[in-house]
């Protein structure tokens, strides 16, 4: 693979919508806003519950965000993740 130095610095952002229990977006919404990486976090009416906007350094370091950080918060259910091109 050949390194593209016009990309070096630049980060993945994507949207990830979160499906949550009922009752539990003000505790999920609160707790995903500390997990870093996480840029903003909102609950919606309807579905998804919440929209976080996340950014990581590649495609790797956002799998692990999602996966094993929203994802294995109490009260997830699913998530939805869309990358952001520019």
């Amino acid at each position: 693979m050949v390194f593209d130095e016009s990309l070096e610095g630049i980060t993945m952002k994507a949207y990830v919508f979160i499906t949550v229990a009922p009752g539990r977006c003000a505790d999920v919404v609160a707790t995903i806003r500390r997990v870093g990486g996480v840029k903003s976090a909102d609950i919606c009416w309807g579905l998804p519950d919440i929209v976080a906007l996340v950014e990581a350094a590649d495609a790797t370091t956002l799998q692990k965000l999602v996966l094993d950080k929203i994802q294995q918060i109490t009260g997830v259910n699913q998530t939805a993740t869309h990358i952001i091109f520019e």
